[in-house]
């Protein structure tokens, strides 16, 4: 792989060279493969390679599947790695399928396994605002799927950015079915607080969760807001914000 230095920004093939934007802006230069792709398809040598791709787009697919149902809160703490960060955690909960075969193993047969669902759960959206980096203080997600926080200040309980006045919080749930590729999600109520130093109880429950079959996941949301004449906005830099995956049940 190359780098290309040129007054021109290329992006295509052209001859045997492909030219291409890599992740962090770069054009970038690679050759094309030699092996004819009938080849990768049907030889015997390249079983182990065509296993890996089938295993390969199973996992971007279930990473889909759940990115769509995190949409709702994902887009107010977004992280534009986020897509390769939970694949590659992905890659690892597919392995945690120990009933398929090499090649047939997938996410949602990975996270019946509670190896899988230990891997997944915890999974930080905002890999620049990790939960543990925002939120100073316990907080539990009890039975009877209540998220609560007990004796919350927030203006001591909270790393939050200078121009913030007010924090809010808000959970969310959403069904996987990844055999069937669908994904349904249900939101709590927003509770917002001022960040000073009274101390409250934070409780926020979701009065109807998705029902079917599938893997259920839990999300909370740790959201930022500027008063400005009596009215709340959302600061303009989502990068304070963080999204954790609280649970991951079978």
């Amino acid at each position: 792989m190359a780098k290309l230095k040129s007054i021109f920004n290329i992006e295509g093939t052209l001859g045997e060279m492909t030219f291409y934007k890599g992740k962090h802006g770069a054009y970038l230069i690679k050759t094309k493969s030699s092996i004819p792709k009938a080849r990768i398809d049907y030889d015997p040598a390249f079983a182990r390679t065509r296993e890996n791709c089938k295993e390969f787009g199973a996992v971007n697919k279930a990473g889909m599947l759940i990115r769509r149902g995190a949409f709702a809160l994902l887009n107010s703490a977004r992280d534009p790695d986020v897509t390769t960060r939970l694949v590659s955690v992905l890659a690892k909960v597919k392995n945690c399928d120990f009933q398929s075969q090499r090649g047939e193993r997938t996410v949602g047969n990975g996270l019946l396994a509670p190896e899988g669902r230990a891997l997944l759960k915890g999974f930080d959206f905002n890999s620049k605002s990790p939960i543990g980096s925002v939120l100073l203080c316990p907080y539990a997600l009890e039975e009877d799927s209540v998220f609560s926080l007990s004796g919350f200040v927030p203006a001591t309980m909270l790393n939050y950015p200078e121009s913030a006045t007010h924090v809010a919080f808000q959970t969310g749930a959403f069904l996987v079915d990844f055999e069937l590729g669908t994904s349904a999600a249900a939101y709590s109520t927003v509770a917002k607080f001022p960040l000073d130093r009274t101390a409250v109880d934070v409780s926020i429950s979701i009065a109807d969760l998705p029902t079917g079959n599938g893997i259920r996941f839990w999300m909370l949301l740790v959201e930022f807001f500027q008063e400005v004449n009596g009215e709340l906005y959302p600061l303009h830099d989502q990068s304070f914000n963080a999204l954790h995956l609280l649970s991951v049940e079978e």
